[in-house]
């Protein structure tokens, strides 16, 4: 059964925007997406205290029949490939890839806790969200648009939307 996956992208170090076109080529190329679509660029500051350069963020969109283990192998192994490492909590990164829906799916697996516990609350991830899939229902809260519409203006602030196209011709 096919359903809507969305894929947070972040990164921070090296050629951040690069790993972001890297990730993107490659997730396209995937035999387990299909009808991939991609957010612009997002530059945002920081969360979580770490003093780092700012990230550039990213959502695609797609559809899958891959369970969410097979998904969250997936989203690892591309990571682990760009050299992320886990050190620092909410650090610098090489390469951050979120499993941000799955359908309707609810799961509390710590390995792949979908819905994301957090995407209805950060503008980098519903900014770029509501670029390719504003109508999305984040299961148990509401759709991206509506989400995004409840955040304060100081958590927007901190979130810019760029020109940068990451993959084909989406804008």
């Amino acid at each position: 059964m096919s359903r809507r996956v969305a894929l947070g992208l972040g990164a921070n170090i090296g050629d951040a925007l690069g790993t972001l076109r890297a990730a993107v080529d490659a997730l396209a190329a995937s035999d387990g997406l299909t009808n991939v679509r991609v957010s612009a660029v997002y530059v945002t500051e920081p969360v979580g205290g770490v003093n780092q350069p700012d990230f550039v963020n990213a959502v695609v969109v797609a559809d899958t029949e891959l369970s969410p283990d097979e998904l969250i192998d997936c989203v690892l192994a591309l990571e682990l490939e760009h050299g992320r490492t886990r050190e620092v909590r909410w650090g610098p990164r090489t390469l951050d890839i979120d499993v941000l829906a799955l359908g309707d799916v609810v799961s509390a697996d710590p390995r792949i806790l979908i819905p994301h516990p957090r995407a209805h609350e950060r503008a980098f991830v519903l900014g770029p969200w509501a670029d390719v899939d504003p109508d999305a229902v984040i299961p148990g809260h509401a759709t991206v648009t509506q989400c995004l519409e409840k955040l304060p203006a100081a958590d927007l602030a901190g979130v810019r939307r760029t020109d940068d196209v990451l993959w084909g011709d989406q804008r």
